[in-house]
């Protein structure tokens, strides 16, 4: 039933409040979504909550996508963004980035990581504690740059190289390198 209307239709019919409209846009959307989610998360249930807050605030935005790019771009970009809001509540409130990370130094990688396949990464990044985790995806998989991770997450870009380079450390101590 999805494919009988068009991307503007569906969007339009979200604009205007109409109930269907919206479960098309979610439909369409949501696995992919709730994948994103889940790498952020490390686990179902906060992915959940993620995924539920992120399409409360797609459809509270709609109005603000304006055509330009893909919808399905767009809808990532706020997911991400939720994702990102939601750890960096419970980081902060579990106070759980460790201060003393700020001051590892990075090292070259040897290759660990490049020969797994997509699910066996993301079954180990959901172990990485939260801070680690969420600039580990952001750099890794999003292709931000530390100093946007940075600016995202108000942390210094050396914090966000530690949490990265603290991400593939554990990595590579859990795949026995």
């Amino acid at each position: 039933m999805s494919n009988i209307y068009s991307e503007k239709e569906i969007v339009e019919g979200c604009r205007k409040g109409e109930r269907r409209f919206q479960e098309l846009l979610y439909r369409r959307h949501a696995t992919k979504m709730y994948g994103i989610c889940l790498s952020y998360a490390g686990d179902r249930e906060l992915a959940r909550d993620i995924m539920q807050d992120a399409f409360i605030k797609v459809f509270r935005q709609l109005d603000n996508f304006k055509f330009s790019g893909s919808l399905e771009g767009w809808i990532r970009r706020v997911v991400v963004n939720s994702a990102i809001d939601t750890l960096r509540k419970r980081i902060k409130m579990e106070n759980r980035i460790d201060r003393d990370i700020i001051e590892i130094e990075a090292r070259d990688s040897n290759g660990a990581l490049s020969d797994m396949t997509v699910e066996e990464l993301m079954s180990f990044v959901s172990r990485l504690p939260a801070g680690a985790r969420m600039v580990f995806n952001l750099f890794a998989v999003e292709g931000y740059s530390h100093k946007e991770i940075a600016k995202n997450l108000k942390i210094s870009i050396g914090t966000s190289k530690s949490q990265y380079n603290r991400a593939r450390n554990l990595l590579q101590e859990w795949l026995g390198d």
